[in-house]
Parts: C-alpha cells; sequence; structure tokens
C-alpha cells in the first residue's frame, strides 16, 4: 500500500494507530511513523502490535526508531479523554501525532478512523496494522511507549497491577478499583470506572443502547448519564497485556 502511493508521487507515507482505547486508567497513546519508501529487514516481522509478544515489540521498538524517516508519540491523559471523550481524543491525538512529526507527509494512512483536519490526504484502513508496515510501526511505538508509561504508573500508583494488566478492566483490576476507589489516572467517564466510584461494584460485561460507539455519547441501558460505557469490561487477567 505504501509502494503504490510513493509510486504514484504522494509519500512520503504516514502511519498512525493508537494504544490504550480499551483501557480505562491511563493515557490515550498515538503513534506516527514514515518508514520510507525502503524495506529494511530489521522490520520484516513487523505486524499489529497485539499480535506480537512484549518481548518482540521491545525488540523492533528501537529499530523503528533508528530506520523510521520520522515518528512521533503523543499522550493524552485520562481527564481529557474525560472531557472530550476517548473516540474525540482519538482523532485528536491523531492529528497531533502527525503535526509532530519531522517530515511533512505526503499521505496518511489511520487505522480504522477517518481523521478529518489533516493537512495532507488520508485514508482509513480497516485492520491497517496488519495490513500497512507504517501503521504497524505507528502501533508498536504506541504500543510499548503506553506499556512503558503503565509499569512506571504502577510504582507510583500501587494495588490495581498498572504493570500487569496495563490498565484494562480484569477481573483482579476490577476488585482493586472496588477495594481502594478510582486512581487519579483512571478515566471516571468509564462506566465501570463510575461504579467504582460511587461505591458500585464494576459490572464486567456491559451492553451499549443501538447505536453507541466507544466514547460516543450513547449510553447503556441503565447507565448514568454522562458516563460512557467504553472499553473492554471482559479482559481475561491473562489477556490484558
Amino acid at each position: 500500500m505504501e509502494s503504490a502511493l510513493e509510486r504514484s508521487g504522494l509519500g512520503p507515507v504516514a502511519g498512525v494507530d493508537e494504544a490504550g482505547r480499551g483501557a480505562c486508567a491511563g493515557p490515550l497513546t498515538v503513534a506516527a511513523c514514515v518508514l520510507g519508501a525502503r524495506a529494511h529487514a530489521a522490520l520484516a516481522d513487523l505486524d499489529d502490535s497485539k499480535k506480537l509478544t512484549e518481548r518482540r515489540r521491545e525488540g523492533l521498538f528501537p529499530a523503528i526508531q533508528k530506520l523510521a524517516l520520522a515518528w512521533s508519540v503523543v499522550f493524552i491523559d485520562a481527564a481529557e479523554v474525560d472531557r472530550i471523550g476517548v473516540h474525540v481524543a482519538n482523532i485528536e491525538g491523531m492529528r497531533r501525532a502527525v503535526a509532530g512529526l519531522g517530515v511533512i507527509p505526503g499521505y496518511v494512512l489511520t487505522d480504522g478512523f477517518r481523521v478529518p483536519g489533516l493537512p495532507v490526504p488520508s485514508l482509513p484502513v480497516i485492520g491497517g496494522d496488519a495490513t500497512a508496515a507504517c501503521i504497524a510501526a505507528a502501533s508498536v511505538l504506541a504500543k510499548v511507549s503506553r506499556d512503558r508509561l503503565m509499569v512506571q504508573m504502577d510504582e507510583e500508583i500501587p494495588g490495581y497491577g498498572f504493570a500487569v494488566h496495563k490498565g484494562y478492566s480484569t477481573r483482579a483490576h476490577s476488585e482493586a478499583m472496588t477495594a481502594l476507589g478510582p486512581s487519579r489516572e483512571h478515566r471516571l467517564s468509564y462506566a465501570n470506572v463510575a461504579a467504582a466510584a460511587a461505591g458500585l461494584a464494576p459490572p464486567l460485561l456491559l451492553s451499549r443502547s443501538a447505536g453507541s460507539t466507544p466514547g460516543s455519547s450513547g449510553h447503556s441501558a441503565g447507565s448514568t448519564p454522562g458516563v460512557v460505557a467504553a472499553g473492554r469490561m471482559d479482559c481475561r487477567d491473562a489477556g490484558a497485556r
């Protein structure tokens, strides 16, 4: 995909992806990356970061930083996610990540979401992190950057297991929120966090009302107005890393 755009004179091509959209704590992390037209053997096994082991992601991270023509990582903290909603934060983060690149791309490929307001042409690619190398690279940059931050956060705010499940609502995380209450890094606009803040048992799985999407203004049946039932609420502890 990148090669076709380069051949058409639309390069350099930037890929954009995020990590932490489904987590109920910590920042939403968005990365943009321009790999350029040249293929690199060190990046041959680039893939969706979720399909890679932590060890492989950590190995690819410095290789991407070294070989990319440009890269950028931005963090949108929990307070801003609460204020503007996770979907709007996702779009805004993608704009900021592209703006932070050291080169001006000729075209931008985003993972799944259309991003209005970019200064150059763009295309949303469904499953882009498994299709376009530049999006996969951005996926790795975002995931590793966020994971490292969550490990650091676990040292500063112990008890929630941030280093283990990175802020996803596993059963262990839900039990910790029930016992300790939400931390300053939790997203209060997420229904399970709001339930914990109110002293209620956080639901492990919430259904959304028809037409509602993560980060939208739609609410689950019986939910409190202003609280979005976003994020994965049913992660197994071992699978939310």
